[in-house]
């Protein structure tokens, strides 16, 4: 069931949603959406569509209602774009999900599949299809395992070069924050910056999309359209999932790398461009041109620097610092408030696998923020990641640890001697820096050190500050 007062919203709402195979039916405002619940069609509902401006009860009352008459059945909100608070207010009352406009047809289609499927994530532990997209200076990025700190030593090295950038990683491993964070440390951070999904366009439109096309250059483009590659002039373009882009667009793109010109799909002219790819990729590269799926020399171009991102799994050491990071990030949204976790529920979070890395932990804790009725996260917010974990909660007293590796900062090596001073140094610096969210006189001051050694400690580290 749509409920959206607007005709035409109404039927881009239907068309959209058939395309995921789901039939419609439509309600102008909230109480007319309650009245059908009663109907033989309101029986049958498998899911529910609200936008925030349709008439009647405001959101948390309508929630509050359709759960008191169909309490499993799934409600996704469709908010404004920032409308975090009203996703705040509905999610606490009880609502499955949110979207924002402009509405991505991909992700409500992801939301409503996510939402209905009782073979999916239960509870905490389902996804949510927004996330926190704020970016990020280097040294906000919280992580003190070696294979992520040679990561974003490379990337702040990167940073300052003009060169293009591959980051490999799994999803959710924060390619897409680590990608923004070069644009904003480089010598480019006051140009423009253009992102675009591959894996969100149809193979045959991802040329269109990243050169352009000229008006009847092919079927249905009935309008001139200025490509992604032009409108990155002067800044840089993230090529989100590059592992997408079929081969005839991956040569194109060669010969753009090679010459900085750039030609319209239709077009005679040749534009001159002065722009820096930032490209990523989920999936091997080199598998995919040992099958021929993807050219080794645009692989090389794009590589000029290249790193991959570790699993979370892969530095379980991390999870607490991202958890507090996360959650004073979280605690500083519209609706929200500071928000605490305690020591036994940092031990069961960091005993979790998350599969879906980065991107899961903040979903989960966005999600426990939400619902929790305290400012204190405890192992009681996270029944999802108890189940999963066979019904118990790691034990264990004095230093937070799991499998050797604390949720703070580690100490020990696996052999059981002590990890070097400038190692745990490090690690305390980084840790700081997450808990006070980038102050970096804060950080200073409660360190007990001055700005300058500060700074300093950090360029020993290899993370520019410099904007």
């Amino acid at each position: 069931m749509i409920v959206d007062s607007e005709p035409a919203q109404q039927r881009f709402l239907a068309a959209l949603v058939s395309r995921g195979g789901w039939r419609s039916v439509i309600a102008a405002d909230t109480d007319t959406a309650l009245a059908k619940l009663g109907t033989q069609e309101g029986m049958a509902l498998d899911a529910v569509l609200l936008d925030q401006g349709a008439p009647g009860m405001s959101i948390p009352e309508f929630v509050t209602e359709l759960r008191r008459w169909r309490p499993a059945l799934p409600l996704v909100v469709i908010t404004m774009r920032n409308g975090v608070e009203v996703a705040v207010g509905a999610m606490r009352a009880g609502a499955s999900d949110f979207v924002q406009k402009p509405i991505a047809p991909d992700r409500l289609l992801e939301a409503l599949d996510r939402v209905e499927s009782t073979n999916g994530p239960q509870g905490e532990l389902r996804p949510l299809t927004e996330k926190l997209r704020a970016p990020l200076a280097f040294e906000e990025i919280i992580g003190s395992s070696p294979n992520f700190r040679s990561a974003l030593a490379i990337a702040a090295k990167a940073a300052r070069a003009r060169v293009p950038v591959m980051i490999n990683g799994k999803p959710g491993t924060g390619k897409e924050v680590f990608a923004r964070a070069i644009h904003s440390a480089s010598p480019r951070a006051r140009g423009a910056l253009v992102m675009v999904d591959c894996s969100a366009v149809s193979p045959g439109l991802i040329g269109s999309g990243l050169f352009g096309h000229e008006r009847g250059a092919f079927a249905g483009a009935f309008d001139r359209q200025v490509g992604r590659l032009v409108q990155a002039d002067g800044g840089s373009i993230i090529i989100d999932h590059v592992e997408c882009i079929p081969l005839e667009t991956q040569a194109k793109l060669v010969e753009f790398l090679n010459s900085g010109e750039v030609q319209m799909i239709g077009g005679s002219i040749r534009q001159s461009v002065d722009v820096r790819i930032i490209a990523t990729s989920a999936s091997p590269l080199d598998k995919l041109i040992e099958a021929g799926h993807f050219r080794e020399d645009l692989f090389y171009a794009l590589s000029s620097a290249q790193f991959t991102l570790p699993s979370l799994s892969e530095r379980r050491g991390d999870v607490g610092p991202l958890a507090r990071h996360l959650l004073a990030r979280i605690g500083g949204l519209p609706g929200m408030g500071p928000i605490g976790v305690t020591d036994d529920a940092l031990r069961l979070l960091a005993a979790y696998a998350w599969p879906g890395n980065v991107r899961q932990l903040q979903d989960v804790l966005f999600r426990a923020a939400v619902e929790s009725k305290t400012d204190v996260l405890t192992s009681a917010d996270f029944r999802a990641i108890e189940a999963a974990l066979g019904g118990g909660s790691p034990a264990g007293e004095g230093e937070v640890a799991i499998n050797g590796e604390a949720i703070g900062v580690t100490l020990y090596l696996p052999d059981g001697n002590l990890r070097p001073l400038e190692d745990i140094e490090a690690d305390v610096i980084r840790l700081a820096i997450g808990h006070y969210r980038g102050r970096m006189s804060e950080v200073a001051r409660r360190l007990g050190i001055g700005r300058s050694t500060l700074y300093r400690k950090l360029s020993d580290l290899g993370i520019d500050t410099a904007a």
